[in-house]
């Protein structure tokens, strides 16, 4: 098919990962449907800034996705406006430490909603139309979704269930759609030093001793998407071999 015609669905898309996905995708001559649920500045932004290289390419759509019913809503939306779905690439995540003693109902829910739930649901509703334009699920996952990460168990089983979701998902939907995951190491500065963000840590922790970027994470999603057609079911670590010193 012309690349023109292709349509990816971005969630948690207005800034850092995602932004950096949906720009490149852009690029490869997508139309996209990008979801944010806070970033409302950010993502007016980015759309004014791809509508100017192509203009009729984005459609913003803002959603809480703890909110059920807007899943499947994202999905029609978007095949509503465009007439199709190629690709979903399950982005969006909330992630903060839920430490044992402390952790509530709440933050379970939350994490949950945002690594596993919304991915499931978002990929059920997209089904349909991915089958019928033979496309590819991408869900960024977490290197800690293998190997725990103190402080964090509630994210760390969200992020597990969203891998052995990639998993069930690809026997479910192939040969269809391939699905496939990112295990993402550090790849933006932070101030949290277990995740080797701290220069003294890159050096140590991550076997090329240097940190990584967006554009490491977006290169795997290109390839996913339109790089290798016989790839499905899959994890794969982009981290520079931090995954080796856990």
């Amino acid at each position: 098919m012309p690349e023109s015609n292709r349509v990816a669905l971005i969630t948690g898309s207005a800034k850092r990962v995602g932004a950096a996905i949906a720009r490149a995708l852009h690029a490869d001559g997508y139309r996209l449907a990008l979801h944010y649920r806070h970033s409302g500045e950010q993502m007016q932004a980015l759309a004014e800034e791809l509508e100017q290289q192509r203009k009729g390419s984005v459609l913003t759509l803002h959603a809480d996705l703890a909110e059920f019913d807007r899943l499947p809503e994202l999905v029609a939306r978007t095949v509503g406006h465009y007439g199709r779905l190629d690709a979903l690439v399950n982005n969006a995540s909330a992630y903060y430490a839920t430490p044992i003693g402390q952790a509530t109902p709440q933050q379970w829910d939350e994490l949950f909603a945002s690594n596993a739930r919304a991915p499931f649901f978002l990929a059920q509703a997209a089904a349909p139309h991915l089958k019928a334009s033979h496309g590819a699920i991408v869900n960024i996952a977490d290197i800690y979704a293998q190997r725990p990460l103190a402080g964090h168990t509630i994210y760390c089983m969200a992020k597990a269930a969203l891998v052995m979701m990639t998993q069930s998902l690809a026997r479910e939907l192939g040969p269809e759609v391939r699905v496939n995951a990112i295990a993402p190491g550090n790849v933006l500065w932070s101030e949290n030093p277990i995740k080797a963000e701290t220069l003294e840590l890159v050096h140590s922790r991550t076997a090329l001793k240097r940190q990584g970027s967006p554009e490491d994470i977006v290169s795997a999603v290109r390839w996913l998407l339109d790089g290798n057609g016989y790839v499905t079911g899959q994890l794969i670590a982009v981290d520079g071999g931090r995954s080796l010193f856990i």
